[in-house]
């Protein structure tokens, strides 16, 4: 085993880290506070070709492994987490899959704007009654000529409002119940209208919107995959995507842990700092253990899915764990600060705040437990056959 990050991983690990202390980091307590979508730091993004790290240079991305991805999402999430999730999902939930499911018309049409910042992309899968039960969607696509008419709301969609091209899940095959029957669309904004902008604990620099689609026509061409394989689509999306959310968390993590050990290093109590005391010292050796631990479950599943190995398994354990990890090591900063943790003064109250949705999208903790079972106990094989 080689644990040593390569010079261009390295490389893309700078330089996001120094965009990110210059560019996000500074301004990132502002929006929290104001509820702000910062738009031309993903213009800045793309034009360092971040917007497209993992894509082929052939479809306008930066061509770098997945794993560079992911310590892109680290950074970027280590100085606001709102940031990170949107560019992971734009990423992870919409331009890969286009690039794995998409036929080379499809590819070469909507991939490049997505790779360039040109557009930022929006999944739409979970409805008001379909979330960890996303079978139960909805949302309909019925024959119409050579396409579709697709009817249905969605909710908790990360970058509604501000999306360009949608990935929109319909069941086209109103006769089977579950997974069957579920396909894979490919839509524009102008398919789409946006009905709510949703309040929320935290990631306030990003969006998420209730959507809804009134009998948009779409042709042939924006079917994604086969019919009625959509639910695959979705599955193995989730599958990568669940990575970036590790890295996320791994972001948030690293950020609360700098802050406290800044923080036990200047603060005195009883004459000495209290980095000097027993009890902060266990809190802070535990936080250490715990990112390391995350991080390598979180780059042991990039580097299965850049080998092109199955990524359920490593994937799932990888979120569960980094997510859980963020929301109680950020918990341990806000005590290590005392009183002042627990006001906006320093930032590991939004920390804290941002660490627990991490836990819940692109698949509860409960959800990647179940995952996890499956794999290690033979199952995992004919759940997916029967999508």
């Amino acid at each position: 085993m080689d644990f040593e990050l390569s010079p261009e991983q390295r490389e893309i690990q700078a330089l996001t880290r120094e965009f990110a202390d210059r560019e996000i980091q500074p301004h990132a307590a502002t929006w929290d506070r104001e509820h702000t979508f910062p738009r031309d730091v993903f213009t800045k993004l793309a034009e360092l070709g971040l917007m497209g790290a993992c894509v082929p240079e052939e479809y306008g991305g930066a061509g770098t492994d997945f794993l560079s991805y992911i310590l892109m999402l680290e950074e970027l999430s280590r100085a606001d987490a709102g940031v990170g999730v949107t560019v992971a999902v734009h990423t992870s939930a919409v331009t890969l899959p286009l690039l794995t499911f998409g036929t080379d018309e499809q590819r070469s049409r909507f991939v490049p704007p997505l790779a360039r910042g040109e557009h930022l992309g929006a999944f739409a899968l979970t409805e008001a009654e379909a979330g960890s039960d996303a079978g139960s969607l909805r949302t309909r696509a019925e024959p119409d000529g050579d396409g579709w008419r697709i009817s249905g709301a969605k909710q908790w969609i990360t970058n509604g409002r501000y999306a360009g091209t949608f990935l929109l899940f319909a069941r086209t095959d109103a006769t089977t119940a579950g997974a069957r029957g579920v396909s894979a669309f490919v839509l524009d904004a102008d398919d789409v209208q946006v009905t709510r902008d949703e309040e929320k604990l935290g990631l306030h620099s990003s969006i998420t919107n209730d959507i809804v689609v009134e009998n948009a026509r779409v042709g042939r061409d924006r079917l994604l995959h086969e019919e009625g394989k959509g639910f695959r689509v979705a599955m193995q999306t989730l599958d990568g995507g669940r990575i970036g959310i590790a890295a996320q968390a791994l972001g948030i993590a690293q950020a609360a842990y700098e802050v406290a050990l800044a923080y036990a290093r200047e603060r005195h109590t009883f004459g000495k700092p209290i980095a000097e005391h027993q009890a902060i010292q266990q809190k802070l050796a535990d936080m250490s253990m715990e990112i390391d631990a995350a991080r390598l479950l979180v780059h042991r599943a990039a580097w299965l899915k850049d080998r092109g190995d199955p990524v359920t398994e490593a994937g799932a354990k990888a979120k569960l764990f980094a997510s859980e990890m963020a929301r109680r090591q950020t918990a341990e900063a806000i005590q290590i600060l005392g009183g002042y943790g627990y006001t906006k003064e320093f930032p590991v109250e939004r920390y804290y705040r941002d660490a627990k949705i991490t836990e819940i999208y692109e698949g509860t903790s409960e959800i990647q437990r179940i995952v996890i079972a499956r794999a290690i106990l033979g199952l995992q094989a004919a759940g997916a056959a029967r999508a």
